[in-house]
């Protein structure tokens, strides 16, 4: 048996909802976490089409990239498509979950997988968050070191890019003098100690927070912990907007354009004009990426791979770059096959299906 609360729980891990923007409402929108898992379907939208897919195919439980509650709801009567698929989904006991820009901000996200569509290499987050990581330093005696660093470890701290078990280490004497209410694990009470100890100093993320100093606390051999907490301004290579790296080969703009179609399977492309450049370095975006614009151009990037952009916001690439605007469904559809291949990668006794719905609301004629 598998409950609603451990595949969000499992999917939070890869995409924390302290990475999502402000405006956005990731998270379990419809549903009871306890209620066992039939099926899932996984959608970029959550309709009353989708709904109806879901009863079909006996998945009780929708995956979807875009939440269909973006704003509290003060009545519940159905006079639009979101307020009748929420009341479709409860009545159905079908639950809703969005995994929005919590996904679009990790480094194995969104953008990645949009990334793995081109082929790129060498992929790097475009727009890095700050403040988004902790460093904890705490003191331990010597002997107790290498314990304490492995329980810090196995809670996720000490994890830079492709290293783990980073960490930095001073020795020096710390110094105590136990009360006659103390218990102490070296010492006597009423008696000045010295004891050779280690200044250990490990970053994390830090949504990691409460667990990495529940498991120092529980590792660490003194009844009262000596340590500190720091919120970093460093910025998070591992979370971010957007995503920029390498074509495997150069190839010229038109070609580009062909080669976006194929892969990201267009059916058209809105774009600036050629800057007469060949193609290498590429910034990928799903959905309205505008606002990364002037990262992808303080990066030397050739083109930008994006959506919802504006009939001025074209001008603003001014011949630094080409901007090409292939559609905000379009940008994103491929993350259904992301979420299908995290889920199946963990969880084996339900199924898992890609919905067949299309939910994109905007039609070419």
């Amino acid at each position: 048996m598998t409950t609603i609360k451990e595949v969000t729980t499992y999917l939070e891990q890869i995409a924390p909802r302290s990475y999502q923007e402000s405006y956005d409402n990731a998270g379990l929108i419809t549903g009871y976490p306890e209620q066992e898992v039939n099926g899932v379907l996984v959608s970029l939208d959550a309709t009353e089409a989708v709904v109806d897919e879901a009863l079909e195919r006996n998945c009780n439980l929708i995956i979807a990239h875009h939440p269909i509650v973006f704003k509290g709801l003060k009545s519940l009567t159905g006079k639009n498509y979101i307020e009748r698929t929420v009341i479709k989904a409860i009545r159905h006991d079908v639950a809703i979950y969005a995994i929005h820009t919590n996904l679009d901000n990790v480094s194995r996200g969104v953008n990645y997988q949009i990334g793995r569509k081109l082929k790129l290499q060498k992929m790097q987050v475009l727009a890095p968050k700050p403040t988004t990581l902790n460093k904890l330093v705490v003191f331990v005696p010597t002997e107790h070191a290498d314990t304490l660093l492995q329980a810090l470890s196995q809670a996720g701290a000490g994890n830079i890019g492709n290293y783990k078990n980073c960490s930095f280490q001073t020795t020096g004497t710390g110094t105590f003098q136990p009360n006659d209410q103390a218990n102490p694990h070296i010492g006597t009470q009423g008696k000045l100690e010295q004891v050779a100890e280690k200044r250990i100093e490990v970053i994390f993320p830090a949504y990691l927070s409460s667990q990495v100093l529940a498991a120092m606390r529980k590792a660490h051999p003194y009844e009262e912990v000596a340590y500190y907490l720091h919120v970093l301004e460093n910025e998070n290579q591992e979370a971010g907007a957007g995503m920029i790296g390498q074509l495997p080969t150069p190839m010229p703009e038109e070609d580009f354009l062909q080669y976006l179609k194929e892969h990201m399977q267009l059916s058209m492309i809105r774009h600036t004009q050629f800057t007469g450049r060949p193609v290498s370095k590429v910034v990928v975006c799903g959905g309205a990426g505008s606002f990364l614009l002037p990262k992808a151009i303080a990066q030397q990037a050739d083109v930008f791979v994006s959506a919802d952009f504006k009939y001025h916001e074209f001008f603003d690439a001014d011949g630094h770059l080409m901007i090409t605007d292939i559609g905000h469904y379009e940008s994103e559809v491929f993350t259904k096959e992301l979420i299908e291949e995290l889920l199946s990668e963990k969880f084996v006794n339900f199924a898992v299906h890609l919905a067949k719905t299309l939910t994109n609301p905007v039609y070419y004629f």
